[in-house]
């Protein structure tokens, strides 16, 4: 077992040396258009080791959920009402010595208007790092399928007509590419401000809503029929224009590799355990899904606790050799035990400590404590006894192994450890519980159909989900991540679309990805329009829906 140094004083005593900060250091980052992915390195360390963080849209705050970003735990998120609020609330950050990061839409630099932020901090002697980010100026009109290769290309942002579009503005090009980025509400004044600049109202534009989100609509018009395009859609909402004779229907539609993605658009429902890896909802919105968690199980302690407690005085007596956690709530279990009687991650020294699955591995990272044994690929207690090393008696001092579990867990792991010849102490270390109910609008979605697909991941998931929200909508697809979840989900009268080959979550992902993919390549086929399950009239369940 590897323990990190948390406390200035283990830092010192482990022979690192601390860093001495000379004085506050304020991060612009950059966090693209919209699309987590597009975060860079620098942005993800960036917001990760923040201890404040400044935001000024919700957007921003959805981005900081993403799985990759990890963020401290005392980490301060704040979001003021107006430039001054943030001007104020940077210099207050940067002044009392934290490691403050303001998120900026696009790039700091290009999209971002930070130079009256820069300066306060710059007069009041706070030193400034930019993370620079993807703009949406040109990263927009990728995702709409929109070459900017080869052409001259103007980039233009509109925030107001009156002071960008008026009589002293400077014509655009007449000639080439122009991407404009703006808002819903300053289409029309942008379409004037291009035909007074030469630009023909028969030009091929095309228009983007939600742009590089899994929401994103771009709509392939002329510039005289920009405005009629976005003619519901509210007046704020930001849009993204690209006029010019090279952006044609046929050569967007050979192009347009973000919108055609298997499940883009689609909203997924996860319902979870408390243990819950990130894995499957990132590979679900690799392909162009939304996803929404829903939690099932909850955990508590067990009904006689008197076992744990005995484990818990072994491990610090030096009773065993090796803990072993297969799940993160096992390791919350034993950390909330632990701190209940005033010990920390030091309780592990001298233990071997051995965990299966991601998400267990992070939840022992959280406390400093790295495991000495994790299986490679497939992660399972099969996978977990096949690794472990068997009891050697010229070794291994102590032959017991301590692994708390759940109450419904199995026991085979443990009869697979005793074969190899140790003495196993499996406790129970919490108890399951059915989780809440959602909110009253998720289980009204449930039922209403207004998710297109839901995914399983385990049978106790479908039993609690149907408890606590009802079942899903008839239309709605199902996917399980094995044999034995799918038939769980029958008995509780429910279709099941697809089964994963293997009970993995890049495996239930890449299904139900391939099962999206040959439903819309059949419409198409047929001459049907190509709409989301959700989209579907309220009829009768349909053969392949």
């Amino acid at each position: 077992m590897t323990q990190t140094p948390s406390s200035p004083a283990e830092v010192q005593d482990s022979g690192l040396q601390t860093r001495a900060v000379a004085q506050a250091r304020v991060q612009f980052v950059g966090t693209g258009p919209g699309d987590p992915g597009l975060l860079t390195l620098s942005a993800v360390t960036a917001i990760n080791r923040a201890s404040r963080i400044i935001i000024d849209s919700e957007r921003l705050r959805a981005l900081l959920q993403t799985p990759e970003i990890q963020l401290n735990a005392e980490a301060e998120i704040i979001e003021p009402d107006t430039p001054q609020d943030i001007i104020a609330a940077l210099l207050d950050a940067a002044g009392h010595g934290l490691d403050v990061v303001r998120l900026v839409e696009g790039d700091p630099f290009l999209d971002g208007d930070i130079g009256a932020e820069c300066s306060a901090l710059a007069i009041a002697d706070h030193d400034v790092d930019v993370v620079p980010g993807v703009s949406p100026l040109t990263a927009v009109p990728e995702y709409a399928g929109v070459s900017l290769h080869g052409h001259d290309v103007q980039l233009i942002g509109v925030e107001s007509a009156r002071r960008d579009l008026s009589s002293e503005g400077y014509p655009w090009a007449a000639e080439g590419l122009i991407v404009v980025s703006t808002i819903v509400d300053l289409v029309r004044e942008v379409v004037a401000h291009a035909l007074e600049s030469g630009r023909g109202e028969s030009e091929p534009a095309v228009i983007t809503l939600h742009g590089g989100t899994t929401e994103q609509v771009s709509t392939t018009t002329t510039l005289g029929g920009l405005a009629a395009a976005v003619a519901k859609t509210d007046p704020a909402e930001p849009a993204y224009i690209v006029i010019g004779h090279v952006v044609a229907e046929s050569s967007r539609a050979r192009l347009d590799w973000y919108e055609s993605k298997p499940l883009f658009g689609w909203s997924i429902l996860i319902p979870r355990t408390r243990d819950h890896s990130a894995t499957l909802p990132s590979r679900l919105q690799d392909y162009g899904a939304r996803c929404l968690d829903v939690p099932t199980i909850s955990m508590e302690l067990p009904r006689t606790p008197q076992q744990m407690d005995k484990a818990i005085r072994g491990m610090v007596e030096g009773r065993y050799e090796w803990v072993v956690f297969t799940s993160a709530n096992a390791v919350r279990a034993v950390r909330e035990k632990l701190e209940s009687i005033g010990l920390d991650s030091r309780a592990y020294s001298g233990l071997r400590i051995a965990a299966i699955f991601d998400s267990t591995v992070k939840a022992l990272a959280e406390w400093g404590v790295r495991p000495d044994l994790v299986p490679e690929g497939t992660q399972s207690t099969a996978a977990l006894a096949a690794t472990f090393p068997a009891f050697d008696d010229a070794l291994d001092p102590i032959n017991r192994v301590f692994v708390p579990r759940a109450d419904i867990a199995t026991e085979s792991l443990s009869a697979e450890l005793s074969a190899l010849g140790w003495e196993v102490e499996d406790i129970i270390g919490y108890r399951t519980v059915r989780a809440a109910p959602p909110p009253a609008e998720t289980r009204e979605a449930i039922r209403a159909g207004r998710f297109d697909a839901v995914v399983f991941t385990s049978s106790t998931t479908v039993r609690n989900l149907v408890g606590i929200a009802g079942k899903p909508h008839r239309h709605t697809v199902v996917a399980a991540i094995g044999q034995r979840t799918a038939e769980t989900c029958e008995e509780h009268g429910l279709a099941v679309d697809v089964v994963a080959p293997e009970p993995t979550p890049t495996a239930l992902a890449d299904s139900l990805a391939a099962f999206a993919a040959a439903r819309r390549d059949d419409l198409i086929a047929k001459g049907r329009p190509v709409i989301r399950p959700s989209q579907r009239k309220r009829r009768g369940r349909q053969p392949g829906h």
